[in-house]
């Protein structure tokens, strides 16, 4: 690496399909923006949804490949991906749960130490045991990564959370527990009370978002002069839903940005450079407010391949917050 080319990486959020397809919209921006492939980045972090295209983009699969793939087209040079965004995460609703509580030592922990446990990870530890597979985002992992090896370049961290002692693990780091890619990508989008927890080597591990959408504080120490960050759950311009449940979302949503930009304060002030990206005003009235509504996934894709673009022209050199 040159002098002159900046040390990068690359954070992808949860979000759902919907989240998926409008970081898949804004990662193609983002590409024709800097003129830098993301998978150039030294290091990609990826939570949930952020971590099937981690693991995808460490795997050499480009941003142009995966939008072609959302809208259905297989150009030449793209990997052949067998998976349907519209089927392969078992629709719009969870199975009917297990009427069993999700992790009772997280509970206990929770009961005992509760301002050691984040909100989210305690309506985790309550959640009814989830039913639904993730087999299918296994498989299209190990298609585009047979071995399930890690990566050396880029270097990919999956995070998922530790289902009984509530830890953010960070696969893939060189302090994580083994895990092969796949089984890592499983994990980590396993929701509490949708999907069944996911065992590693006798442990269950849960969606990373119960514990922070981003995680990208976990780059604090890395060195790097840029890091760039897809966060679907993050928003610096809101639309006005009219349902109960569409202005609820949004106020959560308000605390999720506030917890993104805290963290990404902290790599900030140990002298990064940070570009946030998050879904604007048009790209929330196309979300809607279900993530998982798969049938608005084609419309996210198009309509964050042109705010993505224009948010990043709005920012301007140095980037430094966008959305």
């Amino acid at each position: 690496m040159t002098a002159a080319t900046p040390r990068r990486g690359l954070v992808l959020g949860g979000g759902g399909v919907l989240g998926a397809s409008w970081m898949i919209g804004a990662l193609s921006a983002l590409e024709q923006a800097l003129g830098w492939d993301p998978r150039e980045a030294e290091v990609i972090i990826g939570t949930s949804a952020g971590s099937v295209l981690a693991g995808l983009l460490g795997s050499g699969v480009g941003a142009q490949s995966l939008v072609n793939h959302q809208r259905g087209v297989l150009a030449p040079g793209d990997p052949r991906i067998d998976f349907d965004p519209d089927t392969a995460s078992g629709g719009a609703l969870p199975p009917m749960p297990r009427l069993r509580i999700g992790s009772r030592a997280l509970v206990a922990r929770t009961v005992l130490h509760p301002r050691r446990v984040p909100p989210l990870a305690a309506f985790a530890a309550f959640a009814p045991r989830g039913r639904g597979s993730l087999a299918p985002v296994g498989d299209l992992i190990r298609a585009a990564n047979p071995s399930g090896a890690w990566p050396a370049a880029p270097e990919v961290w999956v995070v998922a959370m530790d289902y009984d002692s509530g830890r953010r693990i960070a696969f893939g780091r060189g302090d994580a527990p083994a895990a092969t890619m796949p089984e890592a990508v499983m994990s980590s989008c396993a929701i509490p009370g949708w999907y069944a927890a996911v065992e590693i080597d006798g442990r269950r591990y849960v969606d990373g978002g119960t514990l922070s959408p981003t995680s990208i504080d976990l780059l604090c120490d890395r060195g790097l002069d840029e890091v760039y960050v897809l966060a679907p759950m993050a928003s610096f311009d809101y639309d006005e839903p009219a349902s109960m449940v569409g202005r609820m979302e949004r106020r959560f949503r308000r605390a999720m940005t506030k917890r993104v930009l805290h963290e990404a304060g902290k790599v900030r002030r140990r002298g990064a450079s940070v570009t946030v990206l998050g879904p604007g005003r048009a790209d929330l009235e196309a979300i809607g407010v279900n993530l998982m509504d798969h049938r608005r996934r084609k419309q996210v894709l198009e309509v964050s391949l042109t705010t993505t673009a224009a948010a990043l022209a709005d920012a301007g050199p140095p980037l430094s917050a966008a959305g």
